[in-house]
């Protein structure tokens, strides 16, 4: 493959639990060993590759047996530490043999729920890429507690994926892509094309989950159709089939898998950033009809006093807020530009300085 038939400079690659495991819940390592020779082929080609990798707790699970029963988080954490070290010292050896390097980035949700924090991470992986070392991404179990875990991995390369401006995400399942049923059933067919202008396809998705991993299908298609909102090309595929990851960044790809057409209209890096805090958000601002009008108008609009009919919660200026409507219906999320005290006082007046600027209003 020629590198001119790219169409991608930077990608993130997620590779599900259920394709690095077997049934057993060990480690395949045939498939894993596969899908380095594949990113090594498109690394020593120029591009540039963040790897998103489940698989920490279903190889822990392999390698040792819990004494007692554990309460779930407990088991995360007991197995996701044994499993972690055992995922990355794989991945470490295959990709050595390529002469390539890679390295560990463990991460919380709570570590990203600030700016600083963020463009912190977001500095660490831009020197790994200069430096061509493949990050290697996982959420950090061992400290991660359930309220404040992500929904799993699919979320988390989906934030990834909008802090480090790449051009398209590949999901890799177990299934060739979405169908319009179960893939169990002999009347399913894929949908190879997601279109920004179709309608919510959630209705017709699969909601089971996985063996081994925590989201499923419909977890996929939220976060998909939200990163190809930022202007990113999601890619839903089977990460089993040989060879996938060579033919999914050809300019005319043949293989059968999901694609989520991004948006020509892209969004600013901060932006990006408050679309994935939604679960960061200390409060919530309630607007009445006419805010919402100028809001999701076309033309660009920041959230004024005079549209706020309430609030809820205590929040600090520079926080991020939920934005609903009287219905309680939400509308988007935003940074916001006074403290929670400061916004009460504004309410329903004229003439002052946004609550929320533009700049810093995601609408969904």
């Amino acid at each position: 493959m020629e590198k001119q038939m790219f169409r991608f400079k930077r990608i993130a690659i997620k590779i599900g639990s259920n394709v690095l495991t077997r049934k057993d819940g060990a480690l395949d390592l045939t498939r894993m060993s596969s899908l380095v020779d594949q990113i090594a082929e498109l690394h020593k080609k120029g591009m540039e590759i963040i790897l998103v990798s489940s698989g920490a707790v279903a190889s822990g699970k392999g390698e040792l047996k819990a004494k007692g029963k554990l309460d779930d988080v407990s088991s995360r954490q007991l197995y996701s530490a044994v499993g972690q070290a055992k995922l990355i010292n794989r991945y470490y050896d295959f990709f050595k043999e390529h002469g390539i390097a890679c390295g560990q980035v463990l991460t919380t949700k709570e570590s990203l729920g600030t700016r600083r924090h963020y463009l912190n991470q977001k500095n660490c992986m831009s020197v790994m890429l200069e430096n061509r070392v493949i990050p290697i991404m996982n959420e950090n179990d061992t400290i991660s507690v359930t309220e404040l875990m992500f929904t799993d991995n699919d979320e988390l390369s989906g934030m990834i994926a909008a802090m480090m401006d790449v051009e398209a995400l590949i999901i890799l399942s177990n299934v060739n892509g979405i169908y319009n049923g179960s893939p169990d059933h002999p009347g399913s067919k894929i949908i190879p094309v997601v279109d920004p202008s179709q309608k919510d396809l959630s209705d017709c998705i699969q909601t089971s989950r996985s063996s081994f991993g925590r989201g499923g299908m419909i977890t996929k298609y939220r976060i998909a159709v939200k990163v190809a909102d930022e202007g990113i090309e999601v890619i839903i595929a089977n990460g089993k089939k040989d060879d996938i990851l060579p033919e999914l960044v050809k300019k005319d790809p043949t293989v059968d898998c999901t694609r989520f057409l991004p948006t020509s209209k892209g969004i600013s890096g901060v932006k990006k950033w408050i679309s994935h805090s939604d679960s960061f958000a200390k409060g919530e601002i309630y607007i009445n009809q006419g805010a919402k009008e100028a809001l999701l108008g076309e033309k660009a609009s920041s959230l004024l006093p005079v549209g706020i009919t309430k609030i809820t919660g205590v929040f600090e200026k520079d926080d991020i807020v939920k934005i609903l409507d009287e219905s309680g219906l939400q509308l988007g999320i935003g940074k916001v530009g006074f403290d929670s005290s400061g916004t009460e006082e504004l309410i329903g007046r004229k003439g002052n300085k946004p609550i929320i600027h533009y700049d810093y209003l995601y609408l969904e």
